[in-house]
C-alpha cells in the first residue's frame, strides 16, 4: 500500500551485474579471449574453452589469425523471456613470448630464412657494442 493508506504503487528493483574475469556480456551472447601461442595458431591446436557450464574441447585450425573470432552457438547466456539461448564469442589472442631461448630464436630465424624475411640481426650487448666504437677492427688496419 501507498503512504498513508494511499494506492498501492510500483516496484523498482536496480540489478548490478558484477564484471567476470572471463567473460564480458553483449546482450545474450557472451565474449571471451583466450590466449593461443603462435605455433597453435599456424599448426592447430586443440584448446580448452571456459564456458558458463565448465570447460569445452575446441578445434583451432590451422592458420588462425590473431583477432579471430569463432562461434560457440547456445554457449551464451539464457533468454530472460524464454527464447533460444545466446553463442559464446570465442576470441583468439595469439601470444608473442617476450624472451625466447636460444633454440626458439634458432627456429625462428631459420623460419624467417624461408620466408626471405627481413628480421633485425641479432643484437649485440651493450659492451659488445662499446668495444666496437674504442677498438680498432682488422680492416681499419689498412
Amino acid at each position: 500500500p501507498g503512504i498513508g493508506q494511499g494506492p498501492r504503487g510500483d516496484l523498482y528493483v536496480d540489478i548490478h551485474v558484477n564484471d567476470h574475469p572471463f567473460f564480458q556480456r553483449n546482450g545474450k551472447n557472451l565474449i571471451c579471449r583466450v590466449p593461443i601461442t603462435f605455433s597453435q595458431a599456424c599448426l592447430g591446436a586443440e584448446v580448452e574453452i571456459p564456458t558458463i557450464n565448465g570447460r569445452d574441447d575446441h578445434t583451432i585450425p590451422p592458420g588462425t589469425q590473431p583477432g579471430e573470432v569463432f562461434r560457440l552457438a547456445g554457449a551464451g547466456m539464457p533468454d530472460p523471456h524464454g527464447g533460444r539461448r545466446g553463442d559464446l564469442l570465442v576470441e583468439v589472442q595469439v601470444e608473442v613470448p617476450k624472451k625466447l631461448t636460444e633454440e626458439q630464436e634458432s627456429l625462428l630465424r631459420q623460419m624467417a630464412d624461408l620466408e626471405h624475411a627481413n628480421v633485425s640481426p641479432h643484437r649485440k650487448s651493450f659492451l659488445d657494442t662499446l668495444k666496437d666504437w674504442f677498438v680498432p677492427s682488422d680492416d681499419d688496419a689498412d
